[in-house]
């Protein structure tokens, strides 16, 4: 489940960064200050996915903090501002927490006497 999260983030990442960039780019040329400011958060939640991409592969609790707080960015930009997306991507990155939460258990010890 570590390798799947991992790969999930980072191409996950990948659109979100791209998606973002162009809100950002967009909302500068069309004088959209709001939607300027999601683009640029967006681009904050892209990176968290990037780190939290890299950190599921060893770390899995590491990546789910980071996954966590991308959550809440995402969710938070996208019922302020018009880039409504980010909430989608929010939403995404909660649940790849709870698969991170359950990669980070230990496996539980089986008795071998019986």
């Amino acid at each position: 489940m570590k390798i799947a999260s991992g790969i999930i983030f980072l191409l996950f990442a990948v659109i979100i960064f791209f998606q973002s960039s162009v809100a950002y780019l967009g909302g500068s040329v069309f004088d959209e200050e709001s939607t300027a400011q999601g683009g640029s958060v967006g681009i904050l939640v892209a990176l968290m996915y990037i780190i939290g991409g890299a950190f599921a592969f060893k770390l899995p609790k590491v990546a789910m903090v980071f996954s966590i707080i991308a959550g809440i960015l995402g969710i938070a930009v996208g019922t302020t501002t018009p880039y409504k997306d980010m909430t989608v991507w929010g939403v995404i990155a909660l649940i790849l927490a709870v698969m991170e939460f359950f990669a980070g258990r230990k496996p539980q010890k089986v008795d071998k006497r019986a």
